[in-house]
C-alpha cells in the first residue's frame, strides 16, 4: 500500500506540473507582443530588481 500511495502523489504531482507549465505557455502566448515591447522589458526589469532588493535588504536586516 505504501508503494502505491508514492507512486499515486508521484502521479499527482506530475499532472499539476504540466497542467501548470501550460498554463503558464498559454499566458505567455497571449502575452507575447504586449511582453516584446521594450516599455514591458522596463517594467519587468524594475519589478524584478526591486523585488530581489526587497529580498536582500529583509535577509540582511533579520536575525
Amino acid at each position: 500500500m505504501l508503494v502505491e500511495t508514492g507512486v499515486l502523489l508521484a502521479g499527482v504531482h506530475v499532472v499539476l506540473g504540466v497542467l501548470w507549465s501550460s498554463l503558464l505557455t498559454g499566458c505567455a502566448r497571449m502575452l507575447r507582443d504586449v511582453l516584446r515591447r521594450e516599455s514591458a522589458r522596463r517594467v519587468l526589469d524594475r519589478v524584478t530588481g526591486t523585488v530581489i532588493g526587497a529580498f536582500g535588504i529583509r535577509l540582511a536586516l533579520s536575525d
